[in-house]
């Protein structure tokens, strides 16, 4: 396949692959587009666990380039990565913290706080910090459903009140509906609603590409979407085109996708009620012995053989019965 990355990197070999979270999946295309554009310092905003990262070290081992991972809270994966890869500078702040200081890049990630506010303004910063106006090849994740329409915060309290969407604590999303669904995929603090203005990723990307002609977009509609973003007028603009073209909207990816995250949703929800049946299961029987272990029913037991002349009326498997 053209345009293959000439390693190999498996998305699934961590336990977020087959959800189709990590951007690790979308590596035939990213890393490209990457040396296409020429890229020599990465940004990756909301590296977490690690995941892209550690697939971008391996390339930037091979290119010479530099990696930026940016996240507040990474994990001990991330922490442990770094410690193996004295080459990777980690950032321990928010996104728009440290996009006004470190030096501009060649290339931005953004997979961090998934909501109109924060992507756009992370998106301003790169663009006000850019040498010469070159705007960077801009990546970003989670452009499709859920989050392409609708906000989610990981602390509704670091976002402005005029520009945070109605919110509810926890909530379920399903791609059928535009609301809150008991039978979605659990969420903390996401938008009451889908859609409207300024709500979701791919909404701030639209609104930060409105005010400049020479922007394109693409999307590649799997693994809840991806969004690479560049100016025409960018030397390399025609090859990045041209690694995308044929994955931009791709209608045959977008059923595939609708599809995926319909049975996604629908598995995630059958999955936490089987939990929360085998957690009501072992309450039962724990109540069970202690009530068939305890003297209070021995005492029943035996009070229950006398009215019934030496045969008791209440057996332990009657009790486990009524409690079942």
């Amino acid at each position: 396949m053209e345009g293959r990355p000439d390693f190999e990197f498996d998305p699934f070999v961590n336990d977020t692959g087959h959800l189709g979270v990590a951007l690790t999946n979308f590596a035939e295309i990213l890393i490209p587009c990457l040396e296409a554009a020429g890229a020599r310092s990465v940004a990756e905003i909301g590296a977490y666990a690690g995941d892209l990262t550690e697939l971008l070290l391996v390339w930037a081992e091979r290119s010479g380039a530099k990696v930026v991972a940016i996240d507040p809270k990474p994990q001990g994966e991330l922490e442990r990565l770094q410690e193996r890869a004295p080459g990777l500078e980690l950032i321990r702040e928010a996104s728009l913290d440290a996009l006004g200081r470190i030096d501009p890049p060649d290339a931005v990630i953004i997979d961090g706080d998934h909501n109109f506010h924060t992507v756009r303004e992370e998106l301003r910063l790169v663009a006000q910090r850019a040498p010469e106006g070159r705007l960077p090849l801009l990546v970003l994740h989670d452009v499709g459903w859920p989050h392409g329409r609708r906000d989610h915060y990981f602390d509704p309290t670091l976002i402005p009140e005029q520009d945070r969407q109605p919110i509810v604590p926890v909530g379920g999303l399903h791609p059928d509906d535009p609301g809150i669904a008991p039978e979605g995929m659990p969420y903390r603090w996401p938008a009451a609603r889908e859609g409207g203005a300024r709500n979701g990723v791919l909404t701030a990307v639209e609104d930060f590409a409105s005010g400049r002609d020479d922007l394109r977009i693409a999307v590649v509609p799997v693994f809840f979407g991806l969004a690479i973003v560049w100016s025409e007028e960018a030397p390399w603009a025609e090859q990045v085109g041209g690694i995308v073209a044929a994955f931009d909207r791709n209608p045959l990816l977008e059923r595939l996708e609708k599809n995926r995250v319909r049975h996604l949703a629908t598995q995630r929800y059958l999955a936490i009620e089987l939990t929360k049946e085998r957690e009501r299961a072992e309450r039962k029987d724990a109540l069970l012995r202690r009530l068939s272990g305890s003297r209070t029913f021995a005492l029943a037991g035996l009070l229950s053989r006398l009215r019934g002349r030496g045969k008791s009326t209440l057996t332990s498997e009657e009790l486990r019965r009524a409690l079942g």
